[in-house]
């Protein structure tokens, strides 16, 4: 949502380049061409295109304002197309990394540090959404039959499989946050220090910390997790389909990201390895 205050800068900004440029003060003597000048004179101060659709948007509010106060009888942004976004990839850790990570993580009998190489493996290892897994009970785990049930968006329960390695993790953290937590009524999975149902920014912190030791991309929440199991699913080969039912997403349109981040793979292997690549 816009505020009142993005509103406002942004029509002060236009009004100052009418006046600059058409010295236009009155907005019925505004037309496309001017509001297309503006947009071409953000692109020239490297304003990003969605930045200038955000801009572009505002003058359209303000139009549609003006038409229905009978200042304007038509609004000039009829003749104003709003700049595309490029595609943009979903943020991904190098499978190699995470591998590093996990693999470096030693089990402790320590319930902060159990629950923390709990978090870190779910994110990854089951593609969950942060809201998912904090909604995570006791009761949803199968560990018998290596399945969690997971409440996705729109209500829509699924099964996501773990492996053995998960489920002896699972069996080991529940195990300790028994010893730990013994008279606890809490239904919640993740427990805090304290005993009580895990939060947001905890897990968040959990995540950001862990990925901070193997490396310095700018995004490192859970959902970057997620985008990472999801694209080296994809990469060594899996199904959209079934990527598509692990993520809980209720279209292939959203799932069809990840195949796009592994062509995107492929063409830097080929344009490396490749004689006739033409590269360098």
């Amino acid at each position: 949502m816009h505020t009142i205050d993005a509103y406002k800068v942004d029509l002060e900004q236009f009004s100052v380049f009418l006046q600059s440029q058409y010295e236009i003060v009155e907005p019925a003597i505004i037309q496309h061409i001017h509001i297309r000048s503006w947009a071409v004179s953000l692109m020239e101060q490297k304003y990003s295109a969605s930045s200038i659709r955000r801009k572009l948007s505002t003058l359209k509010s303000y139009f549609r304002f003006l038409q229905r106060e009978q200042m304007i009888t038509r609004s000039p942004m009829l003749q104003v197309s709003l700049p595309k976004l490029g595609k943009r990839l979903p943020s991904v850790v190098p499978e190699q990394y995470l591998e590093q990570m996990l693999n470096a993580i030693d089990p402790a009998d320590d319930y902060e540090k159990l629950r923390n190489q709990l978090v870190v493996e779910l994110c990854y290892l089951t593609g969950m959404r942060r809201g998912e897994l904090l909604n995570l009970k006791v009761s949803d785990l199968n560990l018998s039959a290596f399945t969690i049930k997971v409440l996705g968006k729109g209500n829509k329960e699924r099964l996501i499989p773990i492996s053995h390695a998960t489920a002896t993790l699972l069996r080991q953290y529940l195990d300790l946050r028994q010893r730990t937590f013994p008279n606890t009524a809490e239904l919640a999975l993740l427990l805090t220090k304290d005993g009580k149902a895990a939060y947001p920014k905890l897990i968040y912190r959990i995540v950001k910390d862990s990925l901070s030791t193997i490396t310095t991309q700018e995004k490192r929440s859970p959902h970057v997790l997620r985008h990472s199991f999801a694209t080296h699913l994809s990469d060594h080969g899996a199904d959209l389909n079934a990527i598509k039912e692990l993520l809980g997403h209720s279209s292939l349109a959203a799932t069809q990201i990840y195949t796009h981040h592994s062509i995107e793979r492929l063409k830097k292997i080929y344009q490396q390895a490749h004689p006739k690549s033409g590269a360098d």
